[in-house]
């Protein structure tokens, strides 16, 4: 019911920025809470945002708090990751997922197995 499509990775230097999209499609995209996960070479797939059905709720990660915002616009069933002052160790491929739980902060909305459908990924290199 929900096809994800990312787009908006690219080369930039530390301390730049980038947007990321996540086109879905679907009738009933604005039922699903969606996520960014990204994925370095070598390592496990790790959470960076998710935001609630609505947009009212968000949460990320540690390590990307005050750096990174989700948000989504359910009229152009669309997700979006602003990225601000990129370091080198936010190198890796992102992808965008949807998913069905209960509430941003669960333990299903931390957790890849939370989510039901993924884009292809695009990949984000930062450069120091």
């Amino acid at each position: 019911q929900v096809q994800l499509v990312e787009s908006g990775g690219g080369l930039v230097q530390a301390g730049g920025s980038l947007r990321l999209s996540c086109a879905a499609s679907g009738r009933t995209f604005s039922s699903y809470a969606m996520g960014w996960f990204r994925q370095a070479p070598g390592k496990e797939r790790e959470f960076v945002a998710a935001i609630s059905y609505s947009g009212g709720r968000t949460y990320s990660a540690d390590s990307v708090k005050g750096r990174f915002t989700i948000s989504r616009d359910n009229a152009k069933n669309t997700v979006y990751l602003q990225m601000n002052s990129l370091k080198p160790e936010d190198t890796a491929v992102y992808y965008c997922a949807a998913g069905r739980f209960a509430y941003v902060g669960s333990w299903y909305s931390l957790a890849p197995d939370g989510y039901d459908y993924w884009g292809q990924g695009t990949q984000v290199t930062v450069s120091s």
